[in-house]
């Protein structure tokens, strides 16, 4: 009856944390811990509670959060950082790694950026791609060839 008790609090408190968490992580062993509850009634044996908590818990998680999150966030949309990769800019300032200078322009928005390779000098002008987003700047690529697009540094050898 002792067991019974406590898979009965265990059950409150992991949906009581679901439900102000909103995360759909602890409402599978609460799950579990039902199904342990069921189990105390009939058999009074602790150790094949835990399993069953464990064996459902794991279960539920692993079979049906994929299913639940795919359903829960249908409607979630891309954050405009995840949004900007793969997207073109325009050059409003020369990029130099160098010389830690370069501004683009996306979305009508001005960007600090910085080229993926730093040999390379990109003019004022140039359309580059957005390769990805570190902190608050853009690290960009030239579109096309880019030996055409480029200009290298003066005195630098570029890397290899």
């Amino acid at each position: 009856m002792m067991w019974s008790i406590i898979w009965l609090v265990v059950f409150v408190l992991l949906v009581t944390f679901e439900a102000a968490t909103m995360g759909l992580f602890t409402i599978w062993f609460a799950g579990g811990a039902l199904m342990a509850f069921l189990v105390s009634l009939f058999v009074d044996m602790w150790v094949v509670q835990m399993i069953v908590f464990l064996v459902v818990s794991f279960l539920l998680l692993y079979f049906t959060r994929p299913v639940a999150m795919r359903k829960f966030n249908s409607k979630r949309l891309k954050t405009n950082v995840e949004d900007i990769s793969g997207k073109e800019a325009k050059v409003t300032e020369a990029i130099d790694n160098f010389n830690g200078t370069g501004v683009a322009v996306l979305n009508g928005l001005e960007w600090s950026a910085r080229s993926v390779e730093d040999a390379l000098v990109i003019p004022v002008g140039e359309r580059v791609t957005v390769r990805e987003v570190r902190g608050v700047k853009l690290i960009v690529a030239p579109i096309g060839k880019e030996t055409e697009t480029v200009q290298e540094k003066p005195g630098r050898e570029p890397e290899v």
